[in-house]
């Protein structure tokens, strides 16, 4: 029933949902297997990393269709915008898990086994200091060198601040009817989003050439690589969005009361900023 009827839009019976999960599924096995050397982890991961854009084009789609035909309501309104704030809540405790996996390392895995308590440290793990950053005791011959937060991360956290002040010049033109400005402020952010991420790739290859510093180099180099290269992919993700929400301004879908595809992308961008603040923080300074 559409909202010209004053009731609530039921969507037609979708296969999106299944092709979701497949692709994630495809995703997740293949990057595990990748991470235990199977040689077909990695085509298998790429496979379901198609399949998730492919979904996402069509669901989104046809979710963008709905709403220009005028089927949606003010529940359907509400029932976005909770859906946003839950999905962004998830995230919140995604990057939790992995925030706690460091936590835990640096202030108890590594004193436990470092000695500061003898009584305990010598029946887990005898005889070794320890202080962070480490990979742990069973790397204790290797060489590498700690990420330094003072140059291309200091770099990259001025970039993705500035990317979040462009996105909010954005939204206030959107508010405002300023068709240009929200144009050139969607652009600008996308543009500073790319160049963040093109400096953390150099980033990367300069720590595993130069720095000896891998995702297998231990605790340290596990947890520096699952956090940065999800939020990374986050990055990634929010560009696509902003990318989209680009397009569907530049086809006039949107109005200073009607926006909330774009505010959601702003809301998604923004919590990316928030995380890799905190990242920078507790990763590369402290």
């Amino acid at each position: 029933m559409s909202s010209a009827h004053g009731g609530y839009y039921v969507p037609h019976t979708s296969y999106w949902p299944m092709v979701g999960c497949a692709g994630v599924m495809a995703l997740v096995a293949g990057f595990a297997a990748f991470l235990v050397g199977a040689g077909w982890g990695l085509p298998l991961s790429l496979a379901g990393v198609v399949i998730i854009i492919l979904m996402m084009i069509g669901w989104f789609g046809d979710v963008i269709r709905e709403k220009r035909q005028g089927l949606y309501n003010d529940q359907m309104e509400r029932s976005f915008r909770w859906g946003m704030i839950w999905f962004i809540f998830s995230e919140v405790m995604f990057f939790g898990a992995f925030f706690g996996a460091l936590f835990y390392a640096r202030v108890f895995s590594i004193p436990w086994l470092g000695g500061d308590d003898p009584a305990t440290s010598q029946f887990i793990w005898d005889s070794v200091v320890l202080s962070w950053p480490t990979a742990g005791p069973g790397f204790l011959d290797l060489d590498f060198q700690v990420m330094g937060a003072w140059g291309l991360p200091a770099l990259n956290t001025a970039i993705l601040l500035t990317s979040g002040v462009t996105l909010t010049i954005a939204h206030h033109a959107i508010k405002e009817d300023h068709h240009q400005r929200v144009v050139w402020g969607l652009v600008a952010t996308i543009l500073l989003g790319t160049l963040f991420l093109g400096i953390q790739m150099y980033e990367y290859v300069h720590a595993y050439q130069d720095l000896n510093l891998r995702l297998d180099t231990g605790i340290y180099g596990s947890t520096f690589f699952m956090l940065t290269g999800f939020h990374g992919l986050h990055v990634f993700i929010g560009a696509l969005m902003l990318a989209v929400m680009l397009v569907r301004v530049l086809k006039r879908h949107f109005s200073a009361d009607d926006h909330f595809g774009f505010e959601a992308a702003a809301w998604y961008w923004h919590f990316v900023d928030v995380v890799w603040l905190l990242l920078f923080i507790f990763v590369y300074v402290l």
